[in-house]
Formats: C-alpha cells, structure tokens, sequence
C-alpha cells in the first residue's frame, strides 16, 4: 500500500498536523492534493493531503492501523461503490446514492461514508444549464459517480426519463454501447458521461456515440476536467451544442468535502 507524502503547512504549535487523504488505484494525475495543499496554507491551518494508491479494498480494513493519523478520506476511481462494505456507517447522501466519495475516521477504527459528488453535480448543473430546464438524460457509465449524477437529476431536478449507458447493461434503465443510435438522441438531449474516456493521459479516447447527430440543443455534460475539453466536448461544440466539463463540479465536491470534515475536526488556524 504506497504512501506518497505531500507538503503540509508547518505547525507552529507542536501538534502533528491533522491528516486528510486520496484512495484509489491509480492516483499520479490527482487533483485532489494540490487542492487541499493550496487551501490550507491559504487557510494557515496544520493539515496535510496525502495520496494512498491502493491495488485492493482488501488493504483497507488495516488503514487505522497503518495510518492511525489520517482522519478524512476522498475516494475515486475504482471504489466509490465497494467502499460501502468496509465502513461502519453511511450518511444518508452515501445510502441513497449507494456510492461514497468522502469518509471522515469518527474513531480509532471507525469511518463514516458521505456522498459529496451530489453536492457538486448538483451546484455545477444548475450552472450549466442556468434558466434552462433539465431535458431527459443520457448517462454514460454505471460507477459510483453515474449514480450521483442519477440521484441528482430525478431528486433534484425532477428528471426521471433517465438512461443509463454499460458495457454489460443489468437492469432494465441501462443499455449497451451499441443501442445508441441517432433517434435515441433525439430524444435524450442530455448526455453526461461518467466514464474515464478522454481523460489525461489516453485523450484520444471518447464514447461511442452516434455524433453526427448531435445538434445545437443538446447538451454534453463530461465529468472529466483534464483536459479541459475532450474529444466528447469537443465534437459536441462542433455539431453546435452547449458543453460543460467536470471542474466546477470536482470544486465543489471538494468544499463540500471539506465542509464535512473541519465541522467534526475542528480544524483551527495556526496562532
């Protein structure tokens, strides 16, 4: 289970700095440390983001143990949704969307699972689409963050034409690659992708979708942000259509992140 050390603010105090994380698999592109680095010498508060790189969940359940100072933890790709096995509680954000992206350590072995990707959907959505209301909705991807994108468009704003997009389609709202045809955007003007593809480094890669039938009033939505316009954006501002990528959205999951852990650590600046 690598560790990889980032910089933290010096304590003025004595006390060790309060620790806060990143798990996933593969970690190297992260946006998440500079954030947090950034914020908390801006804050002149003694916390530290570290990156742990985990090849299984498996490693987990010895986390406390291993790391007995980290207190928060964000969580990305691939665990958003199997992390809800090694937690001792779910906030009901995290229950309700059956995914987590944010814990906060109550204990010496407990974590609490929270869902902040709605938060940020939430906030970046109603940005991109301004007076506009939401038009039914294709989802691209079935993981953890898919599911905070379908939480928010039928909770939220009231969208309930909603179509999931898998490689191996389960239920009856989700289907293959290969039914997206020209008459189906025709009627989803909403299109969100949720996967990786196009994501630095490998931005060659885009959904397969049928683009020549992309007009002016639809809207592409991509939760990647690096680059800052992939090849999914890209083409749909050359068929005309308004286009959103993912920062806005990985803003305010942060804060809301954040929100969540200094209320329970209660983080003081440095004197």
């Amino acid at each position: 289970m690598p560790y990889i050390p980032n910089q933290q603010t010096p304590s003025t105090t004595g006390r060790p700095p309060v620790e806060l994380g990143l798990i996933g698999r593969s970690l190297g592109h992260s946006f998440s440390s500079n954030y947090f680095t950034k914020k908390f010498h801006s804050l002149k508060i003694c916390c530290k983001y570290s990156l742990f790189e985990l090849e299984s969940l498996e490693f987990f359940a010895d986390f406390p143990t291993i790391y007995p100072q980290v207190r928060g933890l964000n969580v990305t790709i691939p665990y958003k949704q199997a992390i809800l096995d090694y937690v001792q509680a779910l906030d009901p954000t995290a229950a309700a969307v059956g995914a987590a992206n944010t814990l906060l350590r109550t204990d010496d072995t407990s974590w609490i699972a929270y869902n902040t990707d709605i938060q940020g959907f939430e906030f970046a959505l109603r940005a991109f689409l301004g007076a506009e209301p939401c038009p039914p909705a294709l989802i691209l991807g079935t993981g953890g963050a898919a599911r905070a994108v379908d939480f928010v468009l039928k909770s939220v704003f009231g969208q309930t034409d909603c179509l999931f997009v898998a490689r191996k389609p389960a239920r009856a709202d989700q289907l293959p690659w290969q039914a997206l045809e020209a008459s189906l955007l025709a009627r989803y003007r909403l299109i969100v992708n949720c996967t990786p593809l196009g994501m630095y480094p490998e931005v060659a890669g885009e959904p397969p979708l049928p683009y020549a039938a992309l007009t002016p009033e639809h809207r592409l939505f991509d939760l990647v942000y690096n680059p800052a316009q992939t090849r999914f954006l890209a083409r749909g501002h050359a068929a005309g259509a308004r286009t959103c990528n993912g920062l806005s959205m990985l803003h305010a999951q942060a804060e809301a992140a954040w929100t969540i852990w200094n209320q329970a650590l209660n983080i003081a600046p440095q004197p």
